[in-house]
């Protein structure tokens, strides 16, 4: 207890609390983990946005073109159109880069999270693990409903509902807790 009652007063932030009888504090091995996992996360993010935006010619046309399931249809229209694929290509290298480095960095971290858990759907959607739709040559491995997108996505909802870059990230700055109390102007 005492470890996580230090936390807060170095950080000066309440963190949540969600029936676990922590009153609101996160143990330092907690910390450790939901951080490293931030930070890995992160950094899949990154990487994967940095080779497509260096990789000359990339573009997601193949992958959309091969998509499967219910959401084919609106993922080959968008492969077809070169205006709307340009657009899109932009899009997913650019967000994977800036949501990549948001969690590592742990900047503007709650609307990262849940824009990384809206791209990492996108892939779901695209190539959906369910009996019936067929092999496909975009996605590595045999899965059956859940793949490492699905994974990633519940990592990132528990980092969401257990916040940490408060405590180690540069949020740590820039977000003022409502219960920290603030210093009087002079």
């Amino acid at each position: 207890m005492k470890k996580t009652q230090n936390i807060q007063k170095t950080t000066g932030q309440k963190l949540p609390s969600f029936g676990g009888g922590g009153g609101g504090s996160y143990s330092s091995g907690q910390i450790f983990a939901l951080t490293s996992l931030r930070v890995l996360i992160g950094w899949h993010f990154l990487y994967e946005g940095l080779v497509k935006l260096y990789t000359p010619g990339w573009t997601a046309k193949e992958y959309l073109l091969g998509s499967v399931g219910p959401f084919s249809p609106l993922f080959k229209s968008i492969a077809k159109t070169e205006s709307v694929l340009n657009v899109v290509d932009t899009l997913n290298e650019w967000g994977l880069v800036l949501i990549g480095l948001g969690l590592f960095l742990g900047l503007m971290s709650k609307p990262v999270k849940i824009l990384g858990m809206l791209l990492l759907s996108l892939y779901y959607l695209a190539y959906p693990p369910f009996a019936g739709l067929g092999i496909n040559v975009h996605v590595e491995g045999s899965y059956w409903i859940v793949n490492k997108n699905l994974i990633e996505m519940a990592a990132l909802f528990v980092l969401y509902l257990f916040p940490s870059s408060q405590i180690t990230g540069i949020d740590r700055f820039l977000i003022r807790n409502n219960d920290t109390p603030h210093k009087k102007a002079e």
